[in-house]
């Protein structure tokens, strides 16, 4: 049996699966990640004690000597495997928060090379192993049959001649091109008084409520601002009385 796929189009898919959320502290980020369908949180910043979600904390467990015992590479490595390999039942994997698993994968590296930063690594080879291990991690979990969902925390961006502001991730933007471009939605959060407000800011196609099978999932975006443009697939009916609409309009113009 050859390897190649029979040479015919093939349905695309149009749910989203991968999702960047990023906020202001208390923003309801977490809240939201944990509506998604059977959670598995990757917790670094030790509140995965406020959701009901399972969660594993990631960390570099060093020896009293300071050396490593255990470095959240080798710790992510196992729950990936784990996460594509057993038979858990989650549905979601979420990286809370993915600024921190960078510091974290920056520390092991230097733990690993008895350093204080990667540029005390010789001849490049801290930076090189650094942006190694990030782009497996990120590819990785985007090829588990998961749901994936990447938290950020928000930072604000002053122009001193405009006094203009802008709301962006914190993650840096060089990590954050790499796991937006694995990314469906980014969805901003918001939090005014008791009032929560989740909007999209990016998106890689326009989403149709009808696409989306997974109730839960489909629960969850319909309290995100603009995720749909509209509620459903425009029918065959529709399109062709749309037509006929158009083409009545222009025979009384002409």
């Amino acid at each position: 049996m050859s390897i190649l796929p029979p040479n015919k189009p093939q349905k695309a898919r149009r749910v989203p699966r991968n999702y960047f959320i990023y906020g202001d502290t208390m923003s309801g980020k977490s809240y939201l990640a944990e509506r998604f369908p059977s959670p598995l949180f990757l917790n670094t910043d030790g509140n995965s004690e406020m959701n009901t979600a399972p969660s594993i904390q990631l960390k570099n467990v060093r020896k009293s000597d300071g050396s490593l015992k255990e470095s959240v590479i080798d710790q992510l490595d196992k729950i990936i495997l784990a996460l594509g390999t057993e038979n858990h039942g989650y549905k979601t994997v979420v990286i809370d928060v993915i600024d921190d698993v960078v510091t974290l994968i920056e520390q092991a590296i230097c733990y690993d090379n008895g350093v204080e930063t990667l540029g005390d690594v010789p001849y490049g080879k801290g930076y090189a192993q650094f942006n190694t291990v990030f782009q497996a991690f990120v590819t990785e979990l985007k090829a588990l049959p998961l749901n994936t969902v990447y938290i950020s925390r928000l930072m604000t961006l002053t122009d001193e001649t405009s006094g203009h502001t802008e709301d962006r991730p914190s993650l840096k933007q060089k990590y954050y091109n790499v796991v937006n471009g694995n990314c469906d939605l980014v969805i901003e959060t918001k939090r005014f008084g008791d009032r929560y407000i989740r909007m999209v800011k990016d998106r890689r196609i326009h989403y149709v409520k009808d696409d989306i099978t997974d109730p839960t999932i489909l629960r969850v975006l319909e309290h995100v601002n603009g995720v749909f443009d509209k509620p459903k697939t425009t029918t065959i009916k529709e399109q062709n009385e749309i037509v006929n609409k158009i083409k009545k309009q222009k025979a009384k113009e002409g």
